[in-house]
């Protein structure tokens, strides 16, 4: 387990903050939408991209909710980003393109 995800373990456990994992997807699905809130609204939905603004805390919100998710679900966040990277980089050597084609 990385720093962060222990960090967020001990923060969950101290103040006694355990959630099932359907909770913790719907947190997460809710942080993630306020940060697609602040992506629309600095836009100006889309019309001046260039313009894009997103609030740290709300990053800082998702990455807390994406973290104690895996506290839940007993998932190393290290390991599995560390796969990921390694998916997207053998996509991208086999391909050239980072997508699954789905």
């Amino acid at each position: 387990m990385d720093e962060s995800q222990r960090q967020v373990a001990e923060f969950l456990d101290t103040h006694d903050l355990e959630s099932p994992p359907e909770f913790r997807v719907l947190d997460l699905a809710s942080e993630v939408g306020e940060i697609a809130e602040d992506v629309a609204e600095s836009t100006d939905y889309g019309e001046a991209p260039d313009e894009v603004s997103i609030k740290r805390d709300e990053i800082g919100d998702a990455l807390f909710g994406l973290l104690a998710l895996s506290v839940r679900v007993d998932v190393d966040a290290g390991e599995a980003l560390e796969e990921a990277v390694e998916k997207y980089r053998e996509r991208i050597d086999e391909s050239g393109d980072p997508s699954s084609g789905e």
